[in-house]
């Protein structure tokens, strides 16, 4: 023990805080110090500086009192230990704080007191629960302050490891006592070991280092490794800190209690309700919980009428009333779930109403409370007001008035802050008082936030309120420097309970008020005691040494070897309970671990854990303990232990859905909210076929692969000139037979195909011709501005360096006869002869302009011969337009009628400004040229019918020649070749996934190239055909492929892990992240052709993209798709974004491919080529099969022959049925519930449900598949089975809730016509699930033949259709309807007694309309209020344009359903029963046993059981067995203890025992034992059992039990 008593040289003490172990400082350079600009070492007193220096050194615990500066002598240990710490070091810093308030507050003081990051952690940072928070949170801060219990949360699961933490600050650590299970111990016993290189420095800060029954000093610092150090003269304290003046205050005590006669009233009221419990609630557990609340609002009431007076209990019984169930239960300290209506209607209600009626008759108080005239000290009295109540008014009142003047005023319960600070704010001479409450936030209460709590402390620190009335929240750490009056209403339980509160009378000649009652003679001995204690404590540091040597405490842990997770017995009890609540549950099935006890030979304690039904362990047992306290933790570490062996904890030791390493994917698709994120610029790939580029050399001959395009026009209205398609590399089989339908406008359609016509030897000059050729028809149908100049240079650019692709069209001959095809090289010609073109002379011989004049017409660019102008190009400068010539009119001039009585020469006169010097020239026939257009998008569907070309009349003197012998059949010709090698481009892309497949599996090629491109292809390409439909059916497939997998692999996982698991697998992220490690991306079809990016050889990509500019090019793209516009920017690299969404859907979408084409088999080893495991092994199905048989023991229960048949299916394992049938709140011995298999039928449901879709109606657009499958495979459509087909009257469940709930829907859906729309009754989810695991028996049962659950599947599917269509998507057709009319939505949800309240209200111009809902399920309420809003929004008038789902599918081609893809061979059941009677699972002893255990069946399908502890024999287990027998082996245990648990059920006071009479010598003495007992309730029967003489006192004692427990069977109170 270390005391600072001598003189203290402040300005020595600072320097030698420079100086570390010896060690000079390093440069501030070197350091982090010269970040630092606060000091607080230059306002440090002189005592705290030396007790930083002796911190810095070993390991201390600081005593000193409240106000003596703890927290800055911790401040001053992080500034140096901070500054000492050489970058880039990542350790840390840890202030550990025991409440939330601490945390906050010290937090504060950190940051205002020294320049560092200060993180803050308690209860609400629920966000940081992963490896990757808590390394972000470290990288950022230097500081974490924290509760301990996050702390050791981390410390457990290793998201921090204790070698990365230099300092660990423990504010108020007299809580770290050696035999505590606070977090404190836990920490220091667990993790603090002497085989961690590098431990953190410990600072313990106490103002009471004694704390609590057994604690002691020596404890303290043995936990901590720590010495205890203080200021031993009070000298250099008092100039700081003044200590408050202690006072007792004695209230009186009347003759008789003034209040015993509402006593016996509330007695009679409380006896009343609980008669009512048992025969208004069945559910068992719900009558124990209620029978426990009703008990604790009873003592809390009655403690509210000693301790406040008639009209205090009265303001708690309506400040309760006022709560919901929740803030109840919390308020009167009960957690588990209970009968709200029992406690408000038949208690709490009678009890205020009494109250109230009382204070009517001598005292005017209204129902309201506020008509009383509180401003007359007289009317102050017994018994509306209690002795302790008035003496506090009189202490309060009489308080002499000071300036800036602050109360505390402590309490021990909730609902007491809350009443007194009521009754104080009603007494008018307390008005100088301005009074709140301040309790703490997990009290309950929706007012009481950490925003809240923080809110009144600072109005109380600034002076708005000035008086509090705080529970024990308040007692420690509250900085309040101007509270002057701390009065403790009810007494501080423990020495350092007095010692805080006292510590909150800051000011100088400030007050500390005890209340006591002088009939009380332990209060005033605990008063002394008080100060004894304390006295003693100070004495004890005084004089002791401390010998603190570390200590290696051997605490029962389990480690992870692979992570170094630890849990010990402690925090094991709460990790096994956080396992349960994460179980899969409902309204009518709360998952929690169910505790007994049992005594072995020798008297030690034995826990019996039986965990939920949908567990994958059942009970386990503990191995003897000396307490019962001990065997819970040992047998929670146990269970834990096997959880873990058995997956259901991670490696990490947490439940599968927490986060506990990188699993979850912050790039996640699904749930990206920044647009940005959800997008990738990802590079096209251009097919090998394409990129092979020609060489030309001089004097050699190039050889080209040539196909002839071939079109076939409907109708045949148009003209096309043949054209070829020549490239180096030939085209696949596949692409060179490729058929395109290209869609015209009006219907119209051209069939295009592609002929391979060999190969064709092109000489130097012609692959100069034909390239040059290309080069022109792009730059006149693409890049017209190009030809708008007096002359174009062709020829000028090098393409083969920049081209992303080398083909090239150009106009041919086709000898039919002879299927020859060759070059049009006369037609080429002809058109380098244009006078556009520079030095044509180079090409082709300059035209003969000697011409007769009359076969002349003077054009805007001079005389040209009629044979050169018709069939050809030219361009009107006035009109800005080209024109194809066809034809010129003899028989018309310019003086001929333009229109309306005007002539061409004066119609370009006035419009144009045009004179022409031959107006008698004969006009031109021309066709305007046609703007490029994308033919492969969707088009409206239409008769096809023959459209008129359309021509103009041109004079010729308004136009300019371009390029001779390009007619308008080669321009219509020209404006479906871009189109055509879009498609065939997407289609080699296709070819060459696939070839890519076919050499990855052999199952690759039973897809086709065309089904791939369906696949690749995305809706917004905005063609005849998309992966939507493909990507269903994958998703579906998807779904139950992994779903069954995991389901046979994962035999001990329950349905909730199993459902994390496979979205895991399947959702978007994991699918992106496969696709991109297998470059799918890359062959994605994401963009609608756009003509004005076709770039083939011959144009040229004006935007040149780099690494260095690939940023900068596309941001302005990601710009205008965040504002909606759909403006592209394409590169020389073929750069485009993708959702990431979309390039997960691709997969599934493949997945859909090859189910379609290849099948199951198929399907699967794309999946694990891709990545996802899928595959299963016929003993999977076998352990499962032979899993199920222990299930035959209830086969009394059922009559399986009248479900089978029902079902249409007769099982060979009958165990699967019934396992189909057990509701997870079903008790019985072997564990087990239908949730698995719910799991597997909802999967393979799904599948074929989505099957029939897709192949029934193959022309349903992919929205509308969407829609339909979600409105059929859906609970509340399989209820709609469950109920027509009676199958709900086989389930067997022990919750009283369900099975009503359960007979009101069918009620429900018998009586209301097909008409009723609103669900008015809340469907069960159990009755979906029923059907989905009977689906799922009979697919294990099968051996997973598809088509014995494919034809089960259609006999429902009449009920299903039916029942959807009354069950559409009412969230979706509000938020259409409020799209339509432009209207604003939203969904406000309120959660009060665990039932979510939601309300859906529309608004818009001139309307408002609402509509609300609650549920159990937020979702379900949701559902509901928009279905009720819907109906009254249609009933008055407002109804979207678009055809309704019922309508579109009467309209829709029906066809045959088929199952599709399933190519798999069942498993054999021969097979499976071989390998049961191998492996001992087919013996029929055990059938015999299982068979033998048949529990009573009740009239509604309910197993009630009022009797806690069933009396069954016991097996004993060894002390290392934690896995409990089942069947009939379930632990006995004692008469005696079974009565004290009967007892506390019914919340009936404990039993009396007592030795009653004693016979025979001294030697051979007997004994008989009496035992008392009330049976509480209307009739408060008395009952007293003497029972036989036994030898042993303890045998007597459980001979009489046994006699009572007999008795109350007998009549009625237990069942048997």
């Amino acid at each position: 023990m270390g005391n600072i008593n001598e003189e203290i040289n402040v300005v020595g003490a600072l320097e030698a805080l420079a100086i570390r172990y010896g060690e000079e400082e390093e440069d501030d350079d070197e350091t982090q110090f010269q970040k630092i600009e606060k000091d607080p070492r230059t306002i440090a007193r002189g005592y705290q500086i030396e007790l930083c220096q002796k911190a810095l050194l070993e390991n201390i615990i600081v005593y000193l009192e409240t106000g003596c500066g703890k927290t800055h002598i911790a401040v001053l240990l992080i500034y140096e230990t901070i500054r000492r710490m050489k970058m880039p070091n990542k350790d840390i810093c840890i202030f550990l704080a025991p409440t939330v308030a601490l945390v906050e507050q010290q937090a504060k003081v950190i940051r205002d007191s020294i320049d560092v990051n200060v993180g803050i952690y308690c209860g609400s940072s629920n966000h940081l629960k992963g490896h990757r928070y808590w390394e972000k949170e470290m990288e950022q801060f230097e500081v974490l302050v924290m509760t301990p219990q996050i702390l050791l949360h981390n410390l457990s699961h290793c998201f921090i490891r204790i070698q990365h933490i230099a300092l660990l600050i423990f504010d108020e650590c007299h809580y770290a006592q050696v035999e505590s299970n606070h977090p404190y111990a836990e920490i220091m016993k667990i993790f603090y070991k002497p085989d961690v290189a590098k431990l953190p420095r410990i600072f313990g800060m106490t103002a009471s280092p004694i704390f609590g029954k057994g604690a002691s000093i020596g404890s303290l610092e043995t936990l901590l490794n720590a010495k205890v150090y203080t200021v031993d003269t009070r000298e250099e304290l008092d100039k700081f800190v003044s200590s408050p003046k202690v006072n007792c205050y004695y209230y009186g005590t009347t003759s008789e209690d003034p209040h015993f006669a509402y006593l016996g009233r509330l007695e009679t009221l409380k006896l009343e309700s609980m008669l009512t419990l048992g025969k208004n609630i069945e559910d068992f557990a719900i009558l124990k919980n209620t029978k426990k609340a009703l008990q604790r609002l009873h003592c809390n009431i009655e403690f509210c009428l000693h301790n406040l007076g008639l009209w205090g209990a009265l303001q708690a019984c309506r400040i309760l009333l006022k709560g919901d169930l929740v803030e109840r239960s919390e308020v009167i300290e009960v957690n588990d779930q209970c009968s709200d209506d029992i406690l408000c209607g038949s208690y709490l209600s009678q009890v205020c109403a009494y109250f109230a009626a009382e204070c009517k008759k001598d005292y005017r108080i209204e129902a309201n409370g506020t008509e009383a005239n509180l401003s007359c000290v007289d009317n102050l009295r017994l018994p509306f007001f209690s002795l302790k109540l008035l003496q506090l008014v009189e202490i309060l009142s009489n308080f002499r008035a000071q300036p800036d003047m602050k109360c505390i005023i402590f309490v021990n319960r909730i609902i007491t802050a809350r009443s007194l600070a009521y009754i104080l704010q009603q007494i008018r001479i307390l008005s100088a008082w301005r009074c709140s409450y301040l309790v703490g936030v997990h009290s309950g209460l929706k007012n009481m936030s950490r925003k809240t709590t923080n809110v009144i402390l600072e109005k109380f620190r600034s002076g708005e309120l000035n008086l509090l009335v705080a529970t024990k929240v308040g007692e420690e750490g509250l900085d309040i420097q101007t509270c002057c009056l701390v009065i403790r209403f009810d007494l501080p339980e423990t020495v350092a309970s007095f010692i805080q509160s006292r510590g909150r009378a800051r000011m100088p000649q400030s007050e500390y008020a005890f209340l006591v009652d002088r009939g009380n003679p332990k209060e005033m001995e605990l008063i002394k005691n008080f100060h004894k204690d304390e006295a003693q404590m100070n004495n004890e540091i005084s004089t002791r040494k401390s010998t603190s040597a570390r200590v290696d405490f051997e605490e029962k842990t389990y480690k992870v070897d692979s992570t170094g997770a630890t849990i010990s017995s402690a925090s094991s009890v709460s990790l096994l309970h956080r396992y349960c609540s994460k179980l899969p549950h409902d309204e009518f099935f709360n998952p929690k671990p169910q505790l007994t006890y049992s005594r072995d030979g020798s008297d030690a304690v034995i826990c019996h854990i039986t965990l939920p039904a949908n567990a994958p362990v059942h009970q386990i047992v503990s191995s003897p303990q000396p307490s019962s306290e001990e065997a819970k933790k040992d047998a929670c570490l146990k269970a834990c232990e096997q959880l873990h062996g058995m997956g259901a904890l991670t490696h990490y030791l947490l439940p599968d859905d927490d986060v506990d390493d990188d699993n979850q994917d912050s790039s996640d698709s699904d749930c990206d909210d920044d647009e940005s994120s959800r997008r990738e610029l990802h590079e096209m790939l251009v097919p090998y076929v394409l990129r092979e580029p020609w060489t030309k050399v001089k004097n050699t001959t190039v050889s080209l692969n040539s196909y002839f395009i071939k079109f076939n026009p409907s109708p045949a209205d148009r003209l096309y000139k043949d054209f070829g398609l020549f490239l180096k590399t030939p085209l696949p089989q596949e692409a060179a037979r490729m058929e395109l339908d290209l869609q015209l406008a009006r219907g119209r359609s051209v069939l295009t195909k592609i002929v391979p016509c060999g190969t064709l030897e092109f000489t130097y000059n012609e692959i100069l011709l034909a390239e040059r050729f290309q080069e022109m028809w792009l730059k006149a149908i693409v890049d017209k501005s190009e030809f708008v100049t007096d002359f174009v240079h062709l020829g000028k650019d090098d393409f083969s360096s920049s081209a992303l692709t080398f083909y090239l069209l150009l106009p041919v001959c086709m000898d039919k006869h002879r299927e020859l095809m060759t070059v049009d090289w006369q037609l080429i010609t002809k058109c380098f002869s244009s006078p556009i073109f520079k030095n044509p002379e180079d090409i082709i011989t300059t035209c003969d302009h000697t011409s007769i004049m009359n076969d002349c017409l003077f054009l805007a660019s001079g005389p040209m011969q009629i044979k050169d102008i018709l069939n050809s190009l030219v361009y009107v400068p006035c009109k800005d337009t080209f024109y194809f010539v066809s034809d010129y009119l003899p028989e018309k001039n310019s003086f001929s009628i333009f229109k309306e009585q005007t002539s061409y020469v004066d119609h370009y006169a006035d419009v144009f400004k045009s004179r022409f010097l031959h107006p008698n020239q004969p006009l031109l026939k021309a066709k305007q040229l046609f703007r490029l257009d994308n033919l492969l998008r969707k088009r409206g569907s239409g008769e096809p019918r023959e459209k008129e070309e359309h021509f103009v009349e041109l004079p010729p003197e308004i136009c300019v020649l371009k390029i001779i012998g390009f007619s308008r059949d080669i321009g219509s010709t020209l404006s479906l070749l871009p189109s055509i090698m879009h498609r065939l481009e997407s289609f080699l892309v296709a070819i060459e996934l696939r070839q890519r497949l076919c050499a990855s599996f052999p199952q690759g090629s039973e897809v086709s190239a065309y089904r791939i491109l369906e696949a690749l292809t995305t809706e917004r390409c905005n063609e005849l055909f998309s992966l939507e439909r493909l990507e269903i059916l994958g998703d579906a497939f998807l779904k139950f492929a992994v779903g069954r997998h995991l389901f046979l692999v994962n035999a001990s996982l329950d349905e909730g892990i199993l459902t994390r698991k496979r979205s895991n697998m399947v959702n978007n992220s994991h699918l992106l992240k496969l696709a991109l490690s297998t470059n799918l991306h890359i062959y994605i079809r994401d963009q609608p052709f756009e003509p004005s990016h076709f770039y083939p050889f011959g144009r040229r990509c004006s935007v040149l993209c780099t690494e260095s500019t690939q940023v900068e090019i596309h941001s302005s793209q990601d710009s205008n798709l965040k504002m909606g516009t759909n403006t592209e920017v394409r590169c020389n690299k073929g750069h485009h974004w993708l959702q990431k969404k979309t390039v997960a859907d691709i997969v599934e979408a493949l997945v859909g491919a090859f189910l379609v084409d290849g099948g199951f088999k198929a399907a699967i080893a794309f999946l694990k080529w891709i990545g996802i495991p899928v595959d299963f092994k016929d003993s999977d199905v076998a352990d499962i099969c032979a899993s199920s048989r222990i299930f035959t023991a209830l086969s009394g229960l059922v009559d399986i022959s009248a479900l089978e048949n029902l079902l249409g299916y007769q099982f060979q394992h009958k165990g699967l049925l019934l396992q189909a049938l057990l509701h997870p709140s079903y008790h019985n011995n072997y564990g087990g519930c239908y949730q698995r298999l719910e799991f597997l039928g909802d999967a393979v449901l799904d599948y074929l449900m989505t099957s029939y879709l897709y192949s029934v109606y193959p022309n349903l657009k992919p929205g509308h598949l969407t829609d339909l499958r979600s409105y059929s495979v859906n609970n509340n459509s399989f209820a709609g089975i469950s109920v027509n087909r009676s199958f709900y009257k086989f389930m067997l469940c022990d919750s009283a809730s369900l099975t009503q709930s359960v007979h009101k829907y069918v009620e429900f859906c018998n009586t209301s016509s097909n008409n009723v729309l609103v669900e008015t009754v809340p469907c069960p989810k159990a009755l979906g699930d029923l059907v989905e695991s009977c689906v799922g028996a009979i697919l294990l049962d099968s051996g997973f033949n598809l088509n014995v659950v494919w034809k089960i599947m259609i006999s429902f599917l009449d009920p299903v259709m039916k029942f959807s269509a009354l069950q559409l998507n009412p969230v979706r057709e509000l938020q259409e309807l409020c799209q339509f009319y432009n209207w604003e939505f939203a969904y406000p949800s309120v959660r009060k007694d665990r039932v979510f309240s939601v309300e859906a209200i529309v608004s818009g111009k001139q309307i408002r309309e609402s509509a609300s809902a609650t549920n159990f399920s937020k979702k379900t309420a949701k559902r509901i209020a928009c279905q009720k809003l819907c109906l009254s929004l249609k009933d008055k008038g407002y109804k979207t344009k678009m055809k309704s789902l019922e309508e579109i599918l009467k309209s829709s081609e029906k066809m045959e359903a088929r199952l599709i893809g399933y190519d798999e061979i069942p498993t054999d059941l021969n097979v499976i029963n071989k390998y049961l009677s191998s492996t001992g699972f087919g013996s029929n002893s055990q059938e015999m046993h299982s068979g033998s255990v048949k529990p009573a069946k009740s009239s509604n399908g309910v197993r009630r059981m009022v009797d806690p502890t069933p009396q069954c024999s016991h097996s004993k287990a060894s002390g290392n067995s934690s896995q409990a027998p089942t069947g009939d082996a379930v632990h006995k245990a004692s008469a005696k203890s079974h009565l004290y648990e009967i007892c506390a059920v019914n919340c009936w006071k404990p039993p009396l025992f007592e030795c009653f009479h004693e016979i025979g010598p001294a030697h051979l003495k007997q004994f008989a034992f009496k035992v008392s007992l009330t049976i509480e309730d209307a009739s408060n029967t008395h009952l007293e059992c003497i029972g036989d003489h036994r030898a042993k006192k303890k045998d007597a004692a459980e001979f009489a039990a046994q006699g009572v427990i007999w008795y109350l069977k007998q009549s009625g109170y237990l069942k048997n």
